[in-house]
């Protein structure tokens, strides 16, 4: 059996401050901000599972709703961007995807971060005079045979080799499943999307 062990989302939210003139002549300022998710809940595995198995697939999670608010920061579902900088001082760019740039994937767009799904791994989220008028919800750029380094305040590729402070390898991606039991026994974790459905299985490094 897997054992189920909860650790902390991307601590690092951040934000983005522009400043934009609105149609009517009027300033006003835009400030972007990106916000962590629920816990990510990772497990470590013991004896082998006796499940079946789901059909492995290298599919990332499913995106959510395309309709989205307005953000300066044009990116569209599929997209991939580097997201850092902190709370105060944000920084978005967009990236190849599986670059070494790139930590997060456009899984959907929102008229505002509540209406992304809720097991995305973040967000970005840009607001008008405070209130929010658009946002891009985010899932880590899985790629499968690549490492990421997910214990910083956000989650960083690198290569295999690299250490890191938590550096996990991605061994397969599941859809159709909620149990990490379902993972190889290559993998001993894995990250939950329950509202979607998926597992991803690594190997820590």
């Amino acid at each position: 059996m897997f054992a189920d062990l909860s650790i902390g989302r991307f601590a690092g939210a951040v934000a983005l401050t522009v400043t934009a003139f609105v149609a009517t002549g009027c300033g006003g300022t835009i400030d972007g901000h990106a916000q962590p998710a629920i816990d990510v809940v990772p497990a470590t595995s013991g004896t082998p599972t006796t499940t079946k198995p789901s059909k492995p697939t290298t599919s990332k999670p499913a995106p959510t709703s395309s309709r989205g608010g307005d953000t300066d920061f044009d990116a569209e579902i599929g997209d991939c961007v580097q997201l850092g900088g902190t709370v105060d001082d944000a920084t978005i760019e967009k990236a190849s995807c599986g670059s070494r740039a790139s930590n997060y994937k456009v899984i959907g767009k929102a008229k505002t971060s509540d209406g992304c799904v809720g097991d995305r791994d973040n967000f970005y989220a840009e607001t008008l005079n405070g209130i929010e008028t658009g946002a891009l919800c985010l899932d880590i750029d899985w790629v499968v045979g690549g490492c990421m380094d997910v214990g910083g305040d956000e989650p960083s590729r690198i290569e295999c080799t690299e250490s890191g402070i938590e550096p996990v390898k991605v061994i397969t991606v599941i859809n159709d499943t909620v149990s990490v039991d379902d993972c190889p026994d290559s993998a001993d974790s894995g990250f939950k999307y329950p509202e979607r459905r998926v597992v991803v299985c690594v190997q820590s490094l």
